[in-house]
């Protein structure tokens, strides 16, 4: 029988990881109803690798980026869909 050939693609890095967690969070149904989320950045998501992840976020019309205590951040989109 033939082997199977698998690519050996390395694992996400921690930029591909806090984004598609990201993603995933803001996708939810529930996020989508209240229009915003508060997130943090987990121990293994690189600090450099978030910090661009939320400039690129903050650079998006009609989100907002709100930094708040503890390194926590909210992102939101209410108050912009009214408009």
């Amino acid at each position: 029988m033939p082997r199977l050939a698998f690519s050996a693609s390395q694992p996400p890095s921690s930029y591909e990881s806090a984004g598609r967690r990201l993603q995933a969070l803001i996708a939810a149904p529930g996020v989508q109803k209240v229009q915003a989320v508060t997130v943090c950045r987990l121990a293994h998501e690189q600090p450099e690798d978030w910090q661009r992840l939320m400039d690129e976020i903050s650079e998006t019309v009609g989100v907002r980026v709100e930094n708040l205590e503890g390194g926590t951040v909210r992102i939101g989109w209410r108050e912009y869909c009214d408009a």
